[in-house]
């Protein structure tokens, strides 16, 4: 971890503010106009931040955490639109003693080192968190300096609602996460997903049955 001098985060503080009601395009190119080197982490659950992101820089690498515990439906999806959207790709593996899904320690091992590794040496990283994801997102900004991974932090969607998502993978013609069709609507690693509950939020099928919320990619 690098903790970042203060006359950056002040610089960063501002920044927030000022990009707060920006669009995400907006953000995105502030974004690639400070930063050389910055990176995508995508889940492929939609394709909402990743199509934007192709339409300002398309070279950009789109980091995708290949746990060995997705759905298959998640494979085939992001090979699909890899190969039809030609994206800079940077898939990392789960390493061979990682606990198995779902146990002690396992997000750290799967998702959270692997991470680190596609990220060290880079200026800053994009991802799709929105505040309406979880109570323990609702104050993320949308940019800020990632103690964590010791670079800069970057939500173009933070201030999305899902119904924005939808909007705009409709008025986009964008396909969707086969899996939503059968009922999903966050979908992460097979063995600790299920569809949401009657009446409940839409992440209430990950993790299920526990009181897991976060798999550490976006904890302090």
């Amino acid at each position: 971890m690098i903790s970042a001098e203060p006359r950056l985060l002040e610089h960063l503080a501002r920044a927030a503010q000022r990009l707060e009601h920006e669009s995400p395009l907006g953000i995105l190119e502030w974004t690639f106009a400070q930063y050389d080197d910055v990176a995508m982490a995508c889940s492929f659950e939609d394709l909402a931040l990743l199509h934007l992101v192709h339409q300002v820089r398309p070279e950009t690498p789109i980091v995708f955490l290949n746990t060995g515990g997705h759905f298959p439906e998640t494979l085939d999806f992001v090979a699909s639109v890899s190969r039809d959207w030609s994206l800079n790709l940077v898939e990392t593996n789960a390493p061979a003693l990682a606990p198995r899904c779902g146990d002690a320690g396992c997000c750290a091992a799967r998702k959270v080192e692997p991470l680190r590794g596609a990220l060290e040496g880079r200026d800053a990283w994009i991802t799709a968190v929105k505040r309406v994801d979880a109570s323990t997102r609702a104050a993320m900004p949308v940019v800020s300096w990632d103690e964590k991974f010791s670079l800069v932090k970057v939500n173009p969607l933070a201030s999305w609602s899902d119904e924005d998502v939808s909007y705009y993978l409709a008025a986009n013609n964008l396909a969707t996460h086969p899996l939503w069709r059968e009922g999903y609507a966050s979908i992460g690693c097979a063995a600790v997903t299920q569809k949401p509950l009657d009446g409940s939020d839409r992440r209430s099928g990950r993790w299920a049955g526990s009181d897991t919320m976060e798999c550490g990619l976006h904890e302090a």
